[in-house]
């Protein structure tokens, strides 16, 4: 399971001109899922989304994460994360689960996020959504949980 997290200080994700989530400060979770992604991967990149400190102290110092500034989450389904890009000019998806069990895995982290107490926020499966954010800093990293 793949995450690329954004610091943002506002996100929004509309299908067609309808809004369907939207926060403030916090991070934008493009969030793929992998072919043999389970509970124990799932769990595991939660915890290092959550825990991951990407926002500064007093200092200016990345030591704070997402709950320590009262910021949400927004995750939004992204498959072309589990791509192929090794060779060739055309990605190609065979890493990436299943519609179905993505569809699981991706309902189960953000039931899971929320679980946690953290404000969160989705996109719609397998829609085509626009999404729109601003970047803080720009921050953005790659989490990744390799089924266990």
């Amino acid at each position: 399971m793949i995450a690329l997290i954004q610091r943002v200080s506002s996100a929004r994700v509309s299908v067609g001109n309808q809004a369907v989530g939207a926060i403030d400060n916090g991070l934008l979770v493009l969030l793929g899922v992998e072919a043999g992604d389970n509970k124990a991967s799932a769990d595991k990149l939660l915890r290092k989304v959550l825990g991951y400190r990407v926002f500064s102290d007093t200092e200016g110092k990345m030591n704070l994460n997402v709950a320590q500034v009262g910021g949400s989450l927004l995750v939004v389904s992204q498959f072309t994360l589990a791509a192929d890009t090794s060779s060739g000019l055309r990605p190609g998806f065979s890493k990436g689960a299943a519609p179905k069990e993505a569809e699981y895995w991706y309902e189960y982290f953000i039931s899971a996020a929320k679980q946690q107490g953290v404000p969160t926020e989705a996109g719609q499966f397998a829609a085509d959504m626009q999404v729109s954010l601003v970047n803080d800093g720009p921050v953005t990293f790659w989490l990744q949980a390799p089924p266990v």
